[in-house]
């Protein structure tokens, strides 16, 4: 398993001062958070090009995800929305990355008034952003997402609908932070072995997704670890903590490799 660092502990700061210390980073790949701060655009990507040529790290990118409801029941914010993500799929096709990761949509204030339509609109968002990435070459897929956050796809057995439903293959990005507070990390990777594409790390209660450093929460590694190597993952394992990100670099060497 190849160990990775996602940018998502520095989106406070300036792009230019995060791109300065990149190769300083003791990891093989690093997940550019395409939001706020760090926005991609083509001036940020030729710096990034360089970066890879000159250190040979590589790249995935998580899709933008502040506001961004692919399965909102507005088909003109749903454009809007399509048109952003449609941006980003083109960068990450220009910085030839391994994974492009993106979110479910989520319920809306008008969902109970119009049963299924979320669902149905949300995989009908998937499908389209599934042909764009086709058009493009990119990999991409699909992330669980937490409680107590309202997103539709979280839970194993809405896993399991949606690939009933969708018709066509999409990789899993496991967050198991997220798994965990839905108390399911281990039944995700024996259930859907298949289908794992990617890993997210961090650690939390099991309460919320707090993005803490690895053993700062409660989650069960030793039993996390064992579970991917049963299943012979070989991808890359990315780190979402907001601190302790050294220490816990150091824990997933350990833990994965």
């Amino acid at each position: 398993m190849n160990i990775g660092l996602s940018l998502l502990f520095c989106l406070g700061e300036p792009f230019p001062s995060v791109l300065s210390r990149l190769n300083e980073l003791d990891v093989d790949c690093i997940e550019l958070v395409d939001e706020s701060l760090h926005a991609l655009n083509q001036k940020r990507v030729n710096a990034l090009k360089k970066i890879a040529r000159e250190t040979g790290l590589e790249f995935t990118v998580h899709a933008p995800f502040v506001d961004i409801n692919i399965a909102s029941p507005n088909p003109v914010l749903r454009r809007v929305f399509i048109k952003r993500l449609k941006k980003s799929l083109g960068y990450a096709r220009k910085l030839r990355c391994q994974q492009w990761v993106f979110h479910s949509g989520w319920k809306s204030g008008v969902s109970e008034f119009y049963p299924n339509l979320d669902w149905q609109t949300n995989l009908s968002s998937v499908r389209n952003l599934l042909s764009i990435a086709k058009q493009l070459e990119v990999d991409i897929s699909i992330e669980n997402t937490p409680d107590p956050m309202h997103f539709l796809v979280k839970r194993i057995q809405d896993f399991a609908m949606f690939y009933s439903e969708l018709g066509s293959y999409i990789g899993l990005t496991l967050d198991i932070a997220h798994a965990h507070t839905v108390g399911q990390e281990l039944e995700f990777i024996d259930k859907f072995s298949d289908k794992i594409t990617h890993i997210h790390i961090s650690d939390n209660n099991g309460k919320y997704d707090a993005h803490r450093g690895i053993g700062n929460g409660n989650i069960g590694w030793n039993a996390i670890a064992d579970a991917l190597k049963h299943i012979g993952y070989k991808g890359t394992v990315m780190l979402e903590s907001v601190d302790h990100v050294q220490e816990s670099i150091q824990t997933m060497r350990q833990l994965f490799v």
